[in-house]
């Protein structure tokens, strides 16, 4: 996890397969987040949970809210977005924990609780992305199979395996 309000500064994260970018932005103060969590639930691993909280969505997105709080972010302002959430597997049916899929839906259903409603994504499919946040501007890009998407504002995409 990274979070700052320096407008010069780019956050970027690698390698999402089947884990989850999630980006928050407020436009007023300049904030933004990124967040790279890889699992849905702490509850599977209480020692993981303690050590390592951003790895998973339900311990992972409120400390990122927080922190961006610190910053002087407001919840009300913050455009989430977010990328990632693929099948592991070359052939989709064989993928028999759908760890992509439960990230996904761990998320909306914490942010829905909290209400929060994601802007953009770009989940889903077999194919790992990157994922870049400007902070100057709240740009969210998305790079994957050698293109660059810019995840708008209501873009939704979930690529289906």
């Amino acid at each position: 996890m990274l979070v700052s309000a320096d407008p010069n500064e780019m956050l970027i994260t690698h390698a999402l397969g089947s884990c989850l970018g999630i980006t928050v932005y407020d436009p007023a103060a300049r904030v933004a987040g990124l967040l790279h969590v890889m699992l849905p639930d702490s509850a599977i691993d209480a020692r993981k949970a303690t050590e390592r909280p951003m790895m998973f969505v339900d311990t992972g997105v409120p400390r990122l809210f927080r922190e961006c709080y610190a910053l002087g972010a407001s919840k009300p302002r913050m455009i989430v977005k977010v990328a990632g959430g693929a099948t592991t597997k070359a052939d989709p049916k064989e993928d028999f924990f759908r760890i992509g899929e439960r990230n996904f839906v761990a998320l909306r259903k914490l942010l829905w609780k909290n209400n929060v409603l994601i802007e953009a994504y770009d989940v889903g499919g077999t194919h790992s992305r990157t994922m870049l946040c400007r902070i100057g501007t709240g740009e969210v890009i998305v790079q994957a199979n050698g293109t660059e998407t810019l995840l708008s504002q209501r873009k939704e995409v979930y690529r289906c395996p």
